[in-house]
């Protein structure tokens, strides 16, 4: 066994403490079993939320404001589009991750996209913005499985107002990685996973990965202690640094150590998501997220006035 004692210059015993390991394995603050039940969002999106709804406050996992789950769901053909009528948006970003199923939307700029299994929608709201999500028509018509997530990340207080705009994220434009042995792959939606970086563009350091892992599928990365980290297992079960999550678990990560390890119990997808804490104050009220009431004030003035531009329901 190694001594922590050794005699210092003047002979003096003096206590040696053990090198703390800079890349220990990521500590799990906790994992959530259960986040409640679903409920709708409009009528085109049965969720459950995780942030900040099972209990896991907007400061703790900054930047992420929200994070809505959609688990595979049949909604079953319809010659109405299901969805979410107009509604406004300020300060913060949303981000809608296909899984199974398509969703179109329209803003007061005029942009209008559509996403499909694979694809992702980030939409910057910035100075303000309108806009409504539905099923894509033909998707609609025909019925099927769907399943999204959407997070909310919030902007840095500088870049609040920056102007409206999308990007649209293919599921070909991904950051791609293949697992040897066909173990699965990865797609780097934002920031970087092993090296491999991510098409999206983002105002703070995030990192947003989708893991598509064949049972016995292994894999390691590192992720900075610094950064507010967790995952959300969208189908399967795996086991993270030692610990099993199961199917629609959300695990949240103490900002210690750096090293994960999730081994793929059977098929899985599991969503990894980091970001640096903004570390500033959040004011939020329903579609509006600022750092003071009185920046709340005004955004619901704006509205009001009309400066989000118009868009037809």
């Amino acid at each position: 066994m190694a001594s922590l004692t050794s005699l210092n210059e003047t002979g003096k015993v003096v206590l040696m403490l053990p090198k703390r390991r800079k890349n220990m394995k990521k500590l799990i603050e906790k994992i959530v079993t259960n986040s409640g039940k679903p409920h709708m969002v409009g009528d085109g999106f049965r969720v459950f939320n995780y942030i900040p709804g099972a209990g896991i406050p907007q400061e703790r996992i900054s930047p992420f404001l929200l994070l809505d789950f959609n688990p595979e769901y049949d909604f079953g053909p319809s010659n109405h589009l299901r969805g979410v009528g107009v509604h406004p948006h300020k300060g913060f970003e949303t981000v809608t991750i296909a899984y199974k199923g398509s969703v179109a939307h329209h803003d007061s700029t005029g942009s209008h996209g559509i996403i499909n299994s694979g694809d992702v929608q980030w939409m910057t709201a910035g100075d303000g913005i309108l806009h409504k999500e539905y099923h894509e028509e033909a998707f609609s018509k025909k019925g099927g499985p769907f399943e999204m997530v959407q997070l909310w990340v919030n902007l840095p207080k500088k870049h609040k107002s920056v102007t409206p705009h999308y990007q649209e994220l293919t599921a070909a434009g991904m950051g791609k990685i293949e697992l040897a042995d066909g173990a699965g792959e990865v797609n780097v939606i934002a920031g970087t996973f092993n090296g491999t970086a991510g098409p999206a563009e983002t105002y703070s350091p995030v990192n947003l990965i989708d893991l598509k892992l064949n049972e016995g599928a292994e894999i390691n990365t590192s992720i900075s202690a610094g950064h507010n980290t967790a995952l959300l297992v969208v189908n399967g079960s795996v086991e993270v640094n030692g610990e099993i999550a199961t199917e629609h678990n959300f695990v949240l990560f103490a900002n210690e150590g750096e090293e994960i390890n999730i081994k793929a119990n059977q098929k899985s997808v599991v969503l990894l998501l980091s970001g640096e804490p903004l570390n500033e104050p959040i004011v939020s009220y329903g579609p509006f997220v600022m750092n003071t009431e009185e920046e709340i004030h005004q955004a619901i003035t704006d509205f009001n006035m009309g400066k989000f531009g118009v868009l037809e329901d």
